[in-house]
């Protein structure tokens, strides 16, 4: 086999396992209240992610505007796993608060991110 065409299957391999350990992470699908959106105090908080998740070394950190953690109920699991669910048991102010998380998938990955939503007045 010459050079080049064993380069590009090596470059194929590397690629291809490269994609597929990426696929394996658990990402933010969509989130209730969304990212961005105007809703009013919401009474708790879902994140739904592509894999399932570790509930144990999964969480959600929310803080309000002045940047005060706010606190939250214990977070639970439905539809799967695959839904990090946070209750928010107390009414939050007008104005713009932060959502940390942090997920670990039940194949070891972890992830993390954050987002603002906006309670209105």
């Amino acid at each position: 086999m010459s050079k080049l065409p064993r380069i590009a299957s090596i470059a194929l391999i590397v690629t291809a396992v490269a994609a597929g350990q990426a696929l394996a992470h658990a990402h933010l699908k969509t989130s209730s209240p969304a990212e961005k959106a105007s809703v009013i105090s919401p009474g708790e908080l879902d994140l739904t992610f592509t894999e399932e998740l570790d509930l144990k070394f999964s969480g959600v950190k929310v803080t309000d505007p002045g940047k005060k953690d706010i606190k939250l109920g214990e977070a639970g699991l439905k539809d799967d796993g695959k839904v990090l669910t946070v209750p928010v048991p107390t009414t939050l102010a007008p104005g713009d608060y932060t959502v940390d998380w942090h997920v670990l998938s039940t194949d070891g990955h972890k992830t993390s991110g954050s987002y603002i939503f906006t309670v209105k007045p």
